[in-house]
């Protein structure tokens, strides 16, 4: 049943880049009353299913808002049960039968990651060299990020640029600033999904969805289904001749 909606979906335009904010792993604890960490663990479990629902029906790239820069404010106890399970399940991405494996999936960590612990981000780098020579899907796990972040470290390395080379041609374009950026090994996202109802980007991707369709399910993080990737699919194919018009005339 899944594969034919999948073969209506595919009549119209699929999107390219589908990407994901998250929300609502703690309220989900809350909601069902289970213990610090079970919401976030539960999190994962929809964002496998999320991962696979977005492949089976062509989605290229998909990139998800993992932990934000200011998530390293929150109690020590939760940011640690929080990077334990990351560790867990980065590293299980290195096994065999992993939705890397199954799915030819490269997988990139986008962000500041000399944040993280020398575990994680050891981690982190074996997992984007195991799966370097994939190439039928990528996953882009944005970790240890916000878009300030991106925007400040993209203008300080065009800066280390041009102070090698300086002539005339010297001055920051907006091609260097983009090239810089952790994003950069993407296209922007056609749709951007945030759970939970909320309607904020909360710094993630601000420079890149400019055209984008924004779409917030009131279900939480955990709760994500194979309706709402439906949906959300559906809702960027009514506003896909919209986008193209206007990214048409910013050429």
């Amino acid at each position: 049943m899944r594969s034919c909606l999948f073969k209506v979906l595919c009549m119209g335009p699929i999107p390219t880049h589908f990407s994901f904010i998250m929300d609502g792993n703690r309220r989900y604890a809350k909601k069902m009353d289970m213990g610090e960490g079970a919401g976030h663990r539960a999190g994962f479990f929809a964002l496998v299913s999320v991962l696979k629902y977005c492949y089976e029906v062509g989605v290229k790239y998909i990139s998800v808002y993992a932990f934000s820069i200011d998530n390293f404010k929150r109690r020590p106890e939760e940011v640690k049960t929080i990077m334990d399970l990351i560790l867990e399940k980065t590293e299980g991405l290195l096994e065999e039968g992993s939705i890397a494996d199954q799915y030819g999936v490269r997988v990139y960590f986008v962000g500041n990651l000399k944040l993280l612990s020398e575990q994680v981000r050891i981690a982190a780098e074996k997992v984007m060299e195991a799966t370097a020579h994939n190439t039928r899907c990528v996953l882009l796990i944005c970790i240890a990020y916000t878009s300030c972040d991106e925007i400040v470290n993209s203008v300080r390395e065009c800066c280390k640029d041009k102070m090698e080379v300086v002539n005339e041609h010297s001055a920051i374009q907006l091609v260097d600033i983009e090239k810089h950026m952790y994003m950069g090994v993407a296209p922007d996202p056609d749709i951007l999904l945030r759970s939970s109802g909320e309607k904020r980007l909360s710094n993630y991707q601000l420079w890149q969805t400019t055209h984008c369709t924004l779409y917030s399910p009131t279900a939480l993080w955990p709760e994500i289904s194979l309706l709402h990737v439906v949906w959300g699919i559906l809702k960027f194919q009514r506003s896909y001749a919209y986008f193209e018009k206007k990214k048409k005339k910013m050429l």
